[in-house]
């Protein structure tokens, strides 16, 4: 890609440790159909993650930014936006990868659509990055009621207008920073749209924020309250949340697979 060209998409993978998976990630990036820039954050990693992004480096599209201390992926994502010039931007998790034509049929709907952000449904892999075949789907259309009971939204599955991710930074890495950062967005510009086809492929992962699940309730609920509700609606939107939850891994089959613990 010409340097001087600004690209249509600015794709941010913040990364810690992510030797055994970046690879596929970044793999999945570049077989994209859209001219782009991919911007890895590497926040402070101690393993050779920085040895396998540099032999990318000679492809013009990969910038590479290095955090000398560790920021959380709140913050990494946050200074991947900062330097992006692509009109929308795009996140990827490391143990996450794309199919292909992800990004045009994004772009496609939200043009079509008017929206100023767009999902998709994913395909789930197990811990240890097998598919599974078990799909949870997204609805075309999103609002910020229907966010408010269930988050309809996977990071690794967005694309949003660059103006919006500037205007609306991610933070609280103690709580799920990405579900408070939707609920924001969406709370201003009322609807967000998704792609009803897996166009991404989403690690299941016992280690990560989301693995324990009481602890996840935790942070659900504490993104409640930071969003400004009162402990009475807070916890009815938890409640409304939980249940959701349950019906859809049971629709798709996973609680077979993967029991709630």
């Amino acid at each position: 890609m010409n340097k001087e060209k600004e690209p249509l998409v600015s794709v941010v993978i913040p990364v810690y440790n992510g030797l055994r998976y970046i690879l596929r990630a970044m793999e999945s990036v570049l077989k994209q159909d859209v001219d782009l820039e991919l911007i890895v954050v590497n926040d402070a990693s101690t393993d050779e993650t920085e040895c396998l992004v540099n032999s990318f480096l000679p492809d013009d599209r990969i910038i590479y930014l290095k955090n000398e201390t560790q920021m959380g992926v709140a913050a990494s994502r946050n200074r991947g936006v900062s330097i992006a010039r692509g009109k929308y931007i795009a996140y990827l998790d490391v143990d996450d990868y794309w199919r292909e034509g992800k990004l045009k049929k994004q772009i496609a709907m939200m043009e079509e659509k008017g929206v100023v952000l767009c999902s998709s449904a994913r395909e789930l892999m197990t811990p240890g990055c097998a598919p599974t075949g078990y799909v949870i789907e997204s609805k075309e259309d999103i609002t910020y009621k229907m966010m408010l009971h269930q988050n309809h939204i996977n990071c690794s599955a967005v694309v949003l207008l660059r103006e919006v991710a500037l205007e609306f930074p991610m933070e609280k890495d103690e709580i799920h920073e990405d579900y408070l950062t939707w609920l924001r967005i969406l709370k201003k510009y009322k609807r967000a749209c998704a792609v009803n086809e897996p166009l991404i492929l989403y690690r299941l992962s016992n280690l990560g924020k989301s693995g324990n699940k009481l602890h996840s309730a935790k942070m659900t609920y504490g993104v409640y309250r930071q969003l400004g509700l009162g402990w009475i609606k807070s916890l009815y939107c938890f409640c409304c949340y939980a249940v959701c939850g349950l019906i859809k891994y049971h629709k798709c089959g996973l609680l077979k697979v993967f029991p709630v613990s």
